[in-house]
């Protein structure tokens, strides 16, 4: 795979702070990463008799011997190439580090997906401080598509050739195209909100997983709103998202980095249009 780095020249900085030299290695091993992610996902994917565990006392949270799998592949790499830095992901326990970069990895976000064969889940990687991510991948290993976010813009790898990505430009929300996963979205309280949105957009669109935010970010749909999240199951998309010129927040507007309520929208125009809905039905608890 032809990597598309997407960082300023050598000697300069970019525009997080960061030394040139350094996202471009942090650029490498995250690709490394999903590259071995792949490998050690895919041969499950659509296989007869996989099997899942359910990790949820009174509800459903599968995982798989593919989770497991892609998660210690991508740690493998990082404890090869980068020991120093701290881990937090899904499936694993948290690791420190002492370089103040924290990677956080979700090796399948959309398990029910993978489980019904539908090619909407994807590898999650994201690395950054504690402000948050400033790289992020969406890797869709089926399709072969890896949606890829940095200080230096985004991209979209598939087929050997890379491309430039962005948001949709400014449309009026009765024109825009909302995603969610679940159609019962958090609390009575939140989906109501989330009805309020979807009753005022033109079209709402359901359980595409972190396919929905790769969506955003290449300009197809405009809005994903979603509760209930964990960190690995945004900063991949919101590193990405706000590279390709989209906005992430939670729903008062905040960091929405430590998941929870999430409004993923491709431009200020359109999120705050949403955002102006979702704060009428609140305050949440």
């Amino acid at each position: 795979m032809r990597v598309s780095e997407g960082a300023a020249a050598p000697g300069t900085r970019s525009d997080r702070g960061l030394e040139a030299g350094l996202l471009r290695e942090l650029t490498s091993v995250a690709h490394a990463m999903a590259d071995a992610a792949r490998a050690a996902i895919l041969p499950h994917f659509r296989s007869a008799g996989l099997s899942a565990d359910n990790k949820l006392e009174g509800g459903y949270d599968p995982v798989t011997v593919a989770d497991r799998a892609g998660e210690i592949a991508m740690r493998a790499v990082l404890d090869s190439l980068r020991p120093q830095d701290a881990v937090l992901g899904e499936e694993l326990a948290a690791k420190p580090g002492s370089s103040g970069l924290t990677w956080v990895l979700d090796p399948i976000d959309g398990t029910r997906g993978f489980l019904s064969g539908t090619p909407t889940w994807g590898v999650l990687i994201a690395v950054g401080g504690v402000d948050g991510p400033f790289l992020g991948i969406v890797d869709q290993p089926y399709t072969g598509e890896r949606f890829f976010g940095c200080p230096g813009g985004a991209t979209l790898t598939h087929a050997g050739t890379t491309r430039p990505i962005r948001t949709r430009s400014a449309r009026p929300l009765s024109q825009a195209i909302l995603f969610t996963t679940f159609p019962e979205v958090g609390t009575p309280q939140e989906r109501a909100a989330f009805a309020a949105v979807s009753d005022a957009a033109q079209l709402t669109r359901y359980g595409m997983d972190c396919y929905a935010y790769a969506l955003l970010a290449c300009g197809q749909i405009d809005l994903v709103i979603e509760a209930g999240l964990h960190p690995y199951d945004i900063q991949g998309p919101l590193a990405l998202i706000e590279a390709a010129g989209g906005i992430v927040t939670d729903w008062d507007g905040g960091p929405a980095h430590g998941g929870g309520r999430v409004l993923a929208a491709a431009n200020t125009a359109v999120h705050a249009q949403a955002l102006a809905i979702l704060r009428a039905g609140g305050p949440f608890i």
